[in-house]
């Protein structure tokens, strides 16, 4: 059939509902007129035309691009490192630290971390590159008019390298106009002419070093355990921006490992153990090894960790206390260790964590069991008084960001010590309201051990203190009784900031003794583990002995006064923390 010559034009409704773009309108009945169809042939036209251009221009620009790069006579001194990649042989490599005068002008190798990275217009670039710790230095690519050895190509390249990537450069160290004062480094920089990224980072960090930096979210006693406080946020007072929670830190452990307060943190506690250990070989002990895995439970049975081995049953040891003694009984007169304790308490706080390390000693009593109070008291105040000399550095950076009192000692030559009897009536007399009714035979709180302490602090002037003659009920069955008064041991705690850091005393050595007082206690002397351990004691004469345990964990957090004990660890176990 024939198109009419002349159709009739569509209704008013049909005219309403035509489509407004290109495409052509049908007329009246269904088919396209020729007019409709001509402008949408012009405009598939243009936009075909357009579409050519846009091809045409990108191609030009592809080609320009890749032209421009196969003329970058500086190709060769940037990119991914390879086995091909190559240095100068005249640069030397040199620590940030140790950057000087002599070394101004003269050309070197670093490998660090882009910290930071920032183009200044199309022919220049900034970056803070960090080694370990603190240490950062600025360094400045620029173009040079030839192209090479930098070209404009290559400041694009690394002005894009990704923060946290880890690069090797060569460049010369040049003195800046002023200090930078953004880097440790101010008063060189680093003028690169060679970049290679050796590992890159992702584009987007789980945590950036800046937030890895800022305090943890504070919690108190009673607040949400730390592990769990995922939502719950604080706000750091400096910076006025959300603080990560531990939970976060732990998730991103790479970053939290790289942040400044971190690694202050673990130098200052690998100080402290190496203060103990001088200072324990100094005064005549042996270091030995207990070990981990146990055939029973090494005090009874309570809070331990029990795992399958082989057709038995193994246990995670809780302490080396029985290894120690039995160091003891085998003939050496002093011996100290270092090493990992295991707790199954299910303690979700700020305070706690399921392994730690723990810095234990014992040695033989001549006369008295103060002798063994001397010992853990000296040692820990050379820890104290000699970390700040060892680490003040690390000490400054960590408490602008976790400001704290400055830890008090007692003066050169004193000491504090009160009964637990003495403590508990300063409570009664001077504490709060609701412990003024503190009992002389009970253990005491964590809120009680915190308000004491803050009663020391004012009435001695100090945090580091001793309560003695603890009360039989609050000590485990080898703990010696006092002979005078058998309601009390010969048993003691070491105190920081009003917290227990160290727990120790008189061990029975006489084996009828230690059978009777473990009856005492509720325990079975022939149950597993128990009577193993009384064995040691009928096998040859034991002589007088003591020692005590020291949570090293504890005595780092508690000196910096950390919001948590956990950042104190390297890798903190939890009830709810297996991982990383």
């Amino acid at each position: 059939m024939s198109e009419p010559s002349n159709p009739a034009p569509p209704p008013v409704e049909a005219q309403a509902e035509a489509p407004a773009s290109g495409t052509a309108a049908p007329a009246g009945d269904g088919t396209i007129s020729k007019k409709a169809a001509k402008k949408a042939e012009a405009k598939a036209k243009k936009e075909a035309e357009k579409a050519r251009r846009a091809a045409e221009q990108a191609a030009a620009q592809a080609a320009a691009a890749k032209a421009a790069e196969a003329e970058d006579l500086a190709r060769d001194n940037y990119g991914q490192e390879t086995h091909e990649t190559k240095f100068s042989d005249d640069a030397i490599e040199v620590s940030l630290k140790n950057l000087g005068e002599e070394h101004v002008g003269k050309k070197i190798q670093l490998r660090a971390w882009i910290q930071n990275a920032r183009m200044q217009g199309a022919k220049m670039a900034f970056v803070e590159l960090r080694e370990e710790g603190t240490w950062s230095i600025q360094g400045v690519v620029a173009a040079s008019p030839e192209g090479t050895p930098v070209s404009r190509l290559m400041v694009k390249w690394v002005g894009a390298i990704n923060p946290e990537s880890f690069v090797v450069v060569e460049g010369t160290i040049e003195k800046p106009a002023v200090p930078v004062k953004s880097c440790r480094v101010s008063n060189y920089e680093l003028h690169i002419t060679k970049c290679f990224v050796h590992a890159a980072a992702p584009t987007v960090l789980g945590m950036t070093l800046a937030a890895a930096n800022r305090p943890i979210a504070n919690f108190s006693d009673e607040e949400p355990p730390v592990e769990q406080a995922v939502e719950k946020l604080s706000v750091a007072e400096t910076t006025g921006t959300p603080a990560a929670t531990m939970l976060t830190h732990l998730d991103n452990i790479v970053m939290h490992k790289r942040s400044y307060v971190q690694q202050a943190i673990a130098d200052i506690r690998a100080e402290m153990k190496e203060l103990y250990r001088s200072y324990l070989r100094a005064h005549g002990f042996k270091e030995f090894e207990p070990p981990c895995l146990i055939g029973a439970a090494s005090e009874g049975g309570a809070n331990v960790f029990r795992l399958p081995y082989f057709e038995k049953e193994a246990f995670l040891a809780q302490s080396p206390q029985f290894y120690k003694q039995i160091e003891i009984a085998g003939g050496r007169k002093r011996v100290y260790s270092a090493g990992p304790v295991f707790r199954a308490e299910n303690s979700n706080t700020p305070r706690h964590m399921t392994e730690f390390t723990g810095l234990d000693l014992e040695m033989e009593i001549k006369k008295d069991y103060h002798e063994v109070l001397d010992v853990l008291e000296g040692v820990l105040l050379h820890i104290f008084r000699n970390i700040s000399e060892r680490c003040p550095d690390e000490i400054a950076l960590v408490r602008s960001v976790y400001p704290c009192e400055e830890f008090l000692l007692p003066e050169p030559g004193k000491k504090v010590r009160l009964t637990f009897a003495e403590g508990q009536k300063l409570l009664r007399e001077e504490g709060p309201e609701e412990f003024r009714n503190v009992s002389d035979d009970e253990d005491m709180s964590t809120p009680q051990e915190k308000a004491l302490g803050a009663i020391i602090r004012k009435k001695y002037n100090t945090d580091f203190y001793v309560l003695d003659k603890y009360p039989e009920s609050a000590r485990p069955f080898y703990a010696k009784e006092d002979p005078i008064n058998p309601k009390v041991t010969n048993a003691y705690d070491l105190f920081m900031r009003g917290q227990e850091i160290c727990s120790g005393g008189q061990r029975i050595h006489d084996p009828v003794e230690l059978e009777a007082r473990i009856r005492k206690k509720g325990i079975d002397p022939a149950s597993p583990g128990i009577k193993e351990y009384v064995d040691i004691f009928r096998q040859a004469g034991v002589p007088a002995h003591g020692g005590g345990g020291i949570g090293l964990d504890r005595v780092v957090a508690w000196y910096l006064n950390l919001p948590s004990v956990h950042l104190a660890a390297f890798y903190p176990r939890t009830p709810k923390r297996l991982l990383p």
